[in-house]
């Protein structure tokens, strides 16, 4: 007689839950620690956010820097027109909220205020893709879309802790303004284990494999070397190419790794298959003329449904088991 083992019940809280799994090596608030870390030396460096503080984790900065920190309460479109403005008196601006309020209820502002004028904002938005169970109020899947359509906007898409803790400086470095999807709380730490070091701009590889090319950003580069372990049992290799920045693309280490013959090159991303790295990484490849077998595994483009993260990671395909169950099934 045969016993079904059940999964645990989920709570309410498992939609705002950690995307760490269980047992998984995580830092607390590496946004955070890293901004007040850097902001020590950078007196010209201040922080906004909308009300979110606790959440993007940049209480910490209000809590060390309290003459810095400014709470524009509920008023996202002010909270980017005031970073606009502290810019152009020579501040270096990190303004924090979640993602779907910095994207699209602010979009005229960033476009118009800081964009168009080329201003030193750096916008650190949490919540990104599907990170949250909340519903499509909340799940920026289109954030990335969104922000590639500015001109002259950088965007980073961190995997883990170390990218946050190492890209923070680099973005502050930078001239210009600066779209980072914010992982928050207790982020997962995985890229230590690879020799990985965040450089703006470059893709990094974290492993090779002769079978399958997984090109992948924020968690789901995570998950793309949770999937290579998996598959490893099915003896399929399976390489992971980390792209934490989105634009400007790494387009000379893509064409290299993608132009490699017999390999399944696949794109994975927590964001709509509609105007995210998927969509870049294809005109590359294609004005390049590099036509590798293409495949890709995003959001799919329609409105989210509400629930537990485990629950919606698993219906939309984007856990390590349905990302290796699709890839198996590619491979025939």
């Amino acid at each position: 007689m045969s016993t079904t083992v059940k999964k645990p019940r989920l709570t309410t809280s498992a939609m705002i839950a950690s995307i760490a799994s269980e047992g998984q090596r995580v830092t607390a608030a590496p946004f955070g620690k890293a901004l007040v870390e850097l902001a020590a030396n950078r007196p010209e460096i201040v922080g906004l956010t909308a009300d979110l503080a606790k959440y993007t984790d940049l209480h910490l900065f209000g809590q060390a820097y309290p003459e810095r920190f400014f709470q524009m309460g509920m008023a996202e479109q002010l909270l980017m027109a005031s970073a606009g403005g502290m810019a152009k008196e020579g501040f270096v601006p990190f303004a924090t909220t979640y993602a779907v309020f910095g994207t699209r209820r602010a979009f005229d502002f960033v476009h118009q205020v800081i964009a168009e004028e080329n201003l030193n904002v750096k916008m650190c938005c949490a919540l990104p893709g599907l990170t949250t169970g909340y519903g499509p109020s909340h799940q920026a899947s289109e954030d990335i879309a969104l922000m590639r359509g500015i001109p002259g906007m950088t965007i980073i898409d961190p995997c883990d802790a170390l990218d946050i803790e190492q890209a923070v400086p680099q973005i502050a470095a930078h001239n210009g303004p600066v779209y980072m999807r914010l992982l928050r709380g207790n982020v997962p730490l995985v890229l230590d284990e690879y020799g990985y070091s965040f450089e703006l701009g470059k893709a990094k590889m974290l492993r090779d494999g002769r079978d399958v090319l997984v090109i992948s950003s924020g968690i789901l580069t995570m998950r793309a070397l949770e999937v290579a372990k998996a598959l490893e049992a099915d003896r399929v290799d399976v390489g992971v190419l980390h792209v934490p920045t989105i634009k400007p693309l790494d387009v000379a280490t893509i064409l290299r790794e993608a132009g490699r013959s017999g390999r399944l090159v696949v794109v994975a991303e927590n964001h709509t298959s509609v105007g995210g790295l998927g969509e870049a990484v294809a005109t590359a490849l294609l004005t390049a003329g590099v036509t590798p077998q293409f495949r890709q595994i995003a959001l799919p483009d329609a409105f989210l449904d509400a629930g537990a993260l485990p629950t919606l990671h698993d219906r939309y395909g984007i856990s390590t088991e349905a990302m290796s169950a699709t890839i198996k099934g590619w491979l025939g």
